[in-house]
């Protein structure tokens, strides 16, 4: 039997794909870092996944088209928050391209230099230690040099995207 070496052609539409994806329910995160100027950036993203816990590492994926992409393929560092149900705004304003995403935006200067935004369900500042060129996004993998967790961690449900929309879990 001969070895198959590429996919067959997709038998649905872009808007099909996309439906279907809305079916998964993500956490929702932003991640931060520093230009070359020093000027904060940052963007929401829903395309975060744990990798490995020896060496720890985690991913996320950035279309190649966004402006902040150079700064993330040359940066040496960033952080991504995991978002908690009550940071519903905050989501939406970094997924704004109207709007200075950090003006008045409480943060502080993480250990590697990138924004550490307060009030975060969940932190990981990362080494940028990999990128992948796939499709039309690029795959960046961190290794976690720090993570954390907010004090009511435990108890602040995260923010979750599904269906094109925000929701807030509940135990069941």
């Amino acid at each position: 039997m001969d070895r198959i070496v590429r996919a067959a052609p997709p038998t649905f539409s872009g808007d099909d794909f996309r439906a279907a994806l809305a079916m998964f329910a993500t956490g929702v995160t932003i991640v931060t870092a520093r230009s070359a100027d020093g000027s904060p950036i940052g963007l929401t993203a829903n395309s975060f996944n744990s990798v490995s816990i020896a060496p720890p590492l985690v991913l996320w994926s950035l279309s190649r088209q966004a402006g902040s992409m150079a700064t993330f393929a040359r940066g040496s560092h960033y952080v991504i928050h995991i978002l908690a149900a009550d940071q519903h705004a905050l989501a939406l304003r970094f997924a704004s391209k109207e709007v200075d995403r950090f003006e008045g935006v409480p943060f502080r200067t993480g250990s590697n230099g990138a924004p550490l935004l307060d009030g975060a369900a969940a932190t990981f500042e990362c080494f940028n230690r990999s990128r992948y060129d796939e499709g039309d996004h690029v795959i960046f993998v961190g290794e976690v040099e720090r993570c954390g967790v907010r004090e009511d961690g435990e108890n602040a449900s995260p923010l979750v995207f599904h269906g094109g929309a925000f929701h807030q879990i509940q135990s069941l």
